[in-house]
């Protein structure tokens, strides 16, 4: 308990770093899962072909994958930017079925009923499908980001990696109170961030809480 108090600017500071390193891939990874989802629910062949490729994305072990990076992208070895490249990849992994399987849950009377009324494709996608498909679409945003939280310590084993720096440095000096700080820490962003994100999802889905 010392250690934790003796470090409490350290911990407040790494943590910080840790959810920059995580979430901004998350939100990277939807802009990119969006259109490539959307393709996969309008058409048969897209689907057969963007749903099993992202799923072999997630099976690349994350350290491989950090460490190729600087050969992919041309950075530095330490460079953050590796981490949130690589978590992109993995939340588009994530995210194309989800949003694929999101908006094809969306009824075919409903978007029978927006055409006839007069949206056009794009504006039925962003008034009509989007909004029906976002508890689905939630649900796989969550899975990314707690996810994301907890890839983001591997990281460490190259130099960058937030809260799991902790762990590594902790088992070098055979610090448990350090080892312990970091896993407490990590599960707490990730339940925060989880519960965040499911309260986003019932503000952006009133209907459902009225239903509910």
């Amino acid at each position: 308990m010392n250690w934790v108090i003796d470090h409490l600017g350290d911990l407040g500071r790494v943590s910080v770093q840790h959810l920059w390193l995580a979430l901004v891939p998350v939100v990277a990874g939807l802009l990119i899962s969006l259109p490539l989802g959307w393709a996969a629910a309008r058409w048969r062949i897209a689907r057969l072909i963007l749903v099993p490729a992202a799923g072999l994305l997630y099976t690349i072990p994350s350290l491989a994958l950090f460490v190729m990076m600087p050969l992919i992208i041309g950075t530095q070895i330490l460079d953050p930017l590796n981490v949130q490249v690589a978590l992109t990849v993995y939340t588009v992994a994530l995210l194309v079925r989800a949003v694929a399987d999101a908006l094809s849950a969306v009824p075919e009377s409903v978007t029978a009923a927006a055409t006839a009324m007069g949206y056009r494709r794009a504006g039925r996608f962003f008034a009509v499908e989007l909004p029906l498909a976002v508890p689905v679409l939630i649900a796989g945003v969550r899975v990314a980001a707690v996810s994301n939280i907890s890839l983001v310590s591997v990281g460490a084993l190259i130099g960058v990696g937030g809260l799991g720096g902790f762990l590594t440095e902790g088992f070098q000096r055979t610090n448990y109170a350090e080892i312990i700080a970091g896993i407490v820490l990590i599960l707490l962003l990730a339940l925060i961030v989880d519960a965040i994100l499911n309260v986003v999802g019932r503000l952006l889905t009133p209907w459902a809480r009225e239903r509910a």
